[in-house]
């Protein structure tokens, strides 16, 4: 079994670690192309442009299943690259979790690049899932690509500023960039420091959601065992490479480095 993840960046590591945590056997392919980054602030076209290039890049090397692990090119760029790729490739967006966040009636925020918060997009969701519940879009200028980067007083900063946005009332916030999820335990303790009330805050990512659809979609089980047998193959901007300095800072980087390269 062989899935397969596309991202700008390092944003795919958490579904990534998702998937080896569901599948040790399963071999990934990540492909991303950081030097191209960011793409929340460019055009509709030329983010589709490059998340076809990914993605291409990507599909080359057989892959079962595609997570395209960017809400950004969710976004902007599935229908083309369902288009081009299934039935043959099954292809696996991210949404951002406001569905399950309402669930729970509790006033929420949406933290997201400023391209995402107030999007069209965003607010349709929040139309569809959460019209009846207090949501509050929250923008995190810089945070992305200061993950991306793993500068962590950079990290701090935009963390901090986001939290001093986010209502002490909240008990759910919906992490709406897939590289907020490397950095989730710093954003509860944000948020948390001025929360009020004492029931603990709940965080939504999309990580485990898109993994276990991407099994589902190629009919395969969640096999769980101690150690990760499946291969590891590493694109940036189409060529072969490895996980970068900055992928090894996080915890999803380690569990994916922890794995055989492929031959």
């Amino acid at each position: 079994m062989k899935i397969a993840l596309m991202d700008s960046g390092i944003g795919l590591l958490a579904a990534a670690a998702a998937v080896r945590r569901l599948r040790p056997d399963a071999d990934l392919v990540l492909s991303s192309d950081p030097g191209s980054m960011p793409w929340g602030p460019r055009t509709s076209e030329d983010v589709t442009r490059r998340a076809l290039a990914v993605a291409r890049a990507a599909a080359a090397h057989k892959p079962d299943a595609l997570i395209v692990a960017c809400n950004t090119a969710s976004v902007h760029a599935l229908p083309a690259l369902r288009a081009e790729l299934e039935p043959g490739l099954p292809v696996i967006g991210t949404v951002p979790a406001i569905k399950p966040a309402a669930v729970g009636g509790g006033p929420f925020a949406i933290w997201a690049t400023p391209a995402t918060t107030g999007s069209p997009y965003q607010r349709g969701l929040i139309n569809d899932f959460a019209r009846s519940v207090d949501v509050t879009e929250v923008p995190c200028p810089g945070l992305a690509d200061a993950v991306e980067q793993a500068d962590e007083e950079a990290i701090d900063r935009a963390v901090a500023a986001a939290a001093s946005l986010t209502p002490a009332g909240v008990t759910d916030v919906v992490l709406g960039c897939t590289h907020y999820e490397l950095v989730a335990a710093r954003i509860r303790a944000a948020v948390e420091r001025g929360k009020a009330g004492s029931r603990p805050l709940v965080l939504h990512g999309s990580a485990d959601a898109v993994a276990a659809q991407a099994l589902r979609r190629i009919g395969a089980a969640p096999a769980p065992s101690a150690e990760p047998t499946g291969t590891l193959t590493v694109l940036l901007g189409g060529d072969a490479g490895d996980l970068t300095g900055p992928a090894l800072a996080y915890a999803e980087g380690l569990l994916l480095k922890a794995v055989s390269p492929a031959v």
